[in-house]
């Protein structure tokens, strides 16, 4: 199996613009007491996931940097409510995208590569086409026009790593205490092939998570139904 980077594609035209955040969040970082840095990711997003049965839900409507004794207490908030796979990091999102939108959108709308959006009838017709792992998310976005359309949210869980190849010989072990890798992410990026997820066919990376991957089906799903305004770029796995 081959396996893909999914970038947007500006060529095509497109000109849609989202400004948007997800609905609630965990704060980031303050001052970790083993590495000692105050850090955020918020890649790691879980747009189906509904906080609403959390008590205190107006400590996750705030981007904020919080000591780690509350970062963590917070985390336990939210895991009953995760779904299977899904890992937690410093400013991890939840539910809808909520926020304005303009523009003529494509099939996929990649405003931030790793929020990637997809309108319905296009997702409906991927999962046609038996693909799996592609669970669309309903968003809150206000168009600033008459015609708009109705753009869902790929729930993607982070799966699959990079391969010890391709980090550096140098490198520190992740964080102990808040797991921070501390490393960019490596050009070119090579995958551990022994990590790869065998039941999804699009999925985000586990130690680099703004990289969503797709398999080979799904580029040739996206070929032959004709979808464009998306590039995906081959990454080499060993």
């Amino acid at each position: 199996m081959r396996y893909f980077e999914i970038e947007g594609d500006r060529s095509a035209g497109y000109t849609g613009f989202i400004d948007a955040a997800h609905k609630w969040g965990l704060p980031g970082l303050l001052n970790c007491p083993a590495c000692k840095t105050t850090w955020s990711g918020g890649a790691k997003v879980y747009p189906a996931v509904d906080l609403t049965p959390v008590a205190a839900l107006a400590d996750f409507e705030e981007a904020r940097p919080e000591p780690i004794e509350e970062y963590e207490r917070m985390c336990e908030l939210v895991r009953p409510l995760l779904p299977p796979g899904a890992v937690l990091e410093p400013g991890a999102g939840f539910g809808p995208l909520v926020g304005k939108a303009q523009g003529r959108f494509g099939p996929f709308v990649l405003t931030v590569s790793w929020w990637p959006l997809v309108q319905r009838e296009v997702l409906e017709r991927l999962q046609a086409e038996g693909l799996r792992g592609l669970k669309g998310c309903p968003t809150q976005l206000r168009f600033r026009q008459r015609t708009s359309p109705e753009l869902l949210e790929l729930e993607l869980l982070p799966v699959g790593r990079a391969h010890p190849d391709c980090l550096p010989p140098n490198r520190k072990p992740p964080c102990p205490r808040c797991s921070r890798l501390g490393i960019r992410l490596p050009k070119p990026l090579l995958l551990d092939a022994a990590s790869l997820p065998e039941h999804l066919d699009v999925f985000r990376l586990d130690d680099f998570p703004t990289v969503v991957v797709c398999t080979e089906r799904f580029v040739e799903a996206c070929q032959r139904l004709g979808l464009d305004g998306v590039a995906f770029l081959p990454l080499p796995t060993k």
